[in-house]
C-alpha cells in the first residue's frame, strides 16, 4: 500500500490517493467527527458562488465540494491529480466537469475563472506557493480565492490535545474505516508539518492576493483563508487639448 513521503513527489501522492478514493469521504467524515460537513458548508459560503460564474475547485477529490458549489448555479471545474479520485468523482457526479491536472501547472488560460478554491489539498502539493501563484494566474481580476486547510490551534492546551489525537487516536480509527491506513499516517505527518495561519496568509500575499484574511474553524484545527486578485485599474483617458478661447 502506498504512503507518500513529506517531500510530496506528485506521482507518489497521486498513487496514495488512488488507493483510498472509494472510501475517502467516509473516512474523512469519521476522522473529523462530522465536522467535515460544517467545514465544507463554511467554505462554500466563503466562495459565495453565483449563478453563471465559472469556479475552479483544485484538489477536488471525488467532487463532494464541487457538487456543493454547483448547487448554487455556478459552472464548476473539478481538478485533481489522482486518476482514482477523478474516476470516482465522475461516477458520483456525472454533471461536474472533472479534469486531471497538477496544481502547480494548471491547464487553464490566465484570467479564466471568477473564483478558485482548494480544500485540504494545498498541504499535499510539493510547492504550495507555486500553486497559489497558479491560482492567482487563472482567476480573473477582481476574482477571489478560498483556501480551507488544516492549521494550528492557537491555544496551547488544545494544540497539545490535537497532537495526541493525531498520534494515538486517529491511527486506530483509520484502521477500522480506511482501505489504506498507511496513507493516513502521512496525513497526520503532513498536518504536523504544515505552517500556521499567519504563514499561509503571507504566502497568499506573496502570490499577489490582496484583502487577505482568515477565520479559524473548530478552534483553529482548520482555518479558512480568503484573498482577492486586484481589479484592473481603468485606463486613463488621453488628455485632450482645450479649445482656445474665442
Amino acid at each position: 500500500m502506498a504512503k507518500a513521503d513529506l517531500d510530496k513527489q506528485p506521482d507518489e501522492v497521486a498513487a496514495m490517493f488512488d488507493e483510498v478514493a472509494q472510501k475517502y469521504d467516509r473516512t474523512n467524515s469519521v476522522l473529523s467527527m462530522g465536522n467535515s460537513f460544517l467545514w465544507r458548508l463554511q467554505t462554500v459560503r466563503a466562495i459565495a458562488p453565483q449563478p453563471g460564474e465559472r469556479i475552479l475547485d483544485v484538489a477536488a477529490g471525488t467532487g463532494t465540494s464541487s457538487a456543493a458549489i454547483a448547487r448554487h448555479g455556478a459552472d464548476v471545474v473539478a481538478l485533481d491529480f489522482s486518476a482514482g479520485m477523478i474516476a470516482e468523482g465522475r461516477r458520483r457526479h456525472p454533471s461536474i466537469d472533472f479534469v486531471e491536472g497538477d496544481a502547480m501547472a494548471l491547464p487553464f488560460k490566465a484570467n479564466e475563472f471568477d473564483a478558485a478554491t482548494i480544500s485540504f489539498g494545498l498541504r499535499n502539493v510539493k510547492d504550495p506557493r507555486k500553486a497559489l501563484k497558479e491560482l492567482y494566474r487563472v482567476v480573473k481580476p477582481g476574482g477571489r480565492v478560498v483556501v480551507c486547510e488544516f492549521s494550528k490551534p492557537p491555544r496551547a492546551l488544545l494544540r497539545a490535545g490535537y497532537g495526541v489525537y493525531l498520534k494515538y487516536v486517529m491511527p486506530r480509527v483509520v484502521g477500522l474505516s480506511s482501505s489504506n491506513p498507511e496513507a493516513y499516517s502521512y496525513l497526520a505527518d503532513s498536518i504536523n508539518d504544515w505552517p500556521d495561519q499567519a504563514t499561509l496568509s503571507q504566502w497568499l500575499r506573496g502570490a499577489g492576493f490582496t484583502r487577505v484574511a482568515y477565520r479559524n474553524l473548530t478552534s483553529g484545527v482548520v482555518a479558512l483563508h480568503r484573498g482577492h486578485k486586484p481589479a484592473r485599474k481603468p485606463r486613463a483617458k488621453p488628455a485632450t487639448k482645450e479649445a482656445a478661447p474665442s
